[in-house]
């Protein structure tokens, strides 16, 4: 894969030609090699993208180019109640404690372990949060199967994470799954099956429960008058 690098000069900048994107929100480039190059806007330039990136311009081979998503950014919601469910009050006062929306905490329970205190990964994740070991020892769990610590443990590992990646949510659950070491690695949501798989099920049980509130919050309509007799 071939890319040039080099900075913008004013009077120099090409004419636009091609596809350009809009400069309104950032998107992820993803290459072949599973690098994510995250961009404000691009062209393609007949054989060869030219993405505008912070401080300057990449070139890269169309062909080198897998797909252009959206990136996308996690804003902070209120601490919002969660439907009735398992571990609601816990889930609610860990949600309180780290403003993190409790919607979120649920979901990654959901995705984790399914609601089950007693889970353990093949990894040897532990839990409603599924923590290993070595992180509940660093966040000071003594009980890793007890709801309380757990949950309580699971939420501040997502704030910090949250804090970490400037609340880049597809970031925060990719470290969660893999570990910051490996986003830090490639700079992005990792290029491996399971990670990615984890983000969009995260994301998809997110996005669900959100669209069930806003359902939920709609008003109905007052039912229809009889006619008069």
């Amino acid at each position: 894969m071939r890319v040039t690098r080099f900075v913008l000069l004013g009077a120099l900048l090409l004419p636009l030609f091609g596809l350009v994107a809009p400069a309104a929100h950032a998107e992820y480039i993803v290459l072949r090699s599973g690098q994510r190059l995250s961009v404000t806007s691009y062209q393609l330039l007949g054989d060869t993208y030219r993405l505008q990136v912070s401080g300057g311009v990449i070139q890269v081979l169309a062909a080198d180019v897998v797909t252009i998503e959206p990136e996308e950014v996690f804003t902070p919601a209120p601490v919002s109640e969660p439907a009735k469910g398992p571990f609601r009050d816990l889930i609610l006062a860990a949600a309180s404690r780290y403003a993190v929306d409790a919607d979120l905490i649920t979901s990654v329970i959901a995705t984790e372990s399914n609601f089950d205190p007693k889970a353990i990964s093949r990894r040897n994740a532990r839990g409603l949060m599924q923590l290993l070991p070595q992180t509940a020892t660093h966040l000071g769990v003594r009980n890793i199967f007890d709801p309380a610590e757990n949950i309580d443990a699971g939420t501040r590992y997502l704030r910090d994470l949250l804090q970490l990646y400037r609340n880049d949510l597809a970031l925060t659950l990719a470290a969660y799954n893999a570990g910051p070491q490996r986003v830090q690695q490639f700079r992005s949501v990792p290029p491996f099956a399971e990670t990615q798989a984890y983000v969009r099920r995260v994301q998809r049980a997110y996005d669900q429960r959100k669209s069930a509130i806003r359902s939920a919050a709609k008003p109905t309509a007052p039912p229809a008058s009889p006619p008069a007799g």
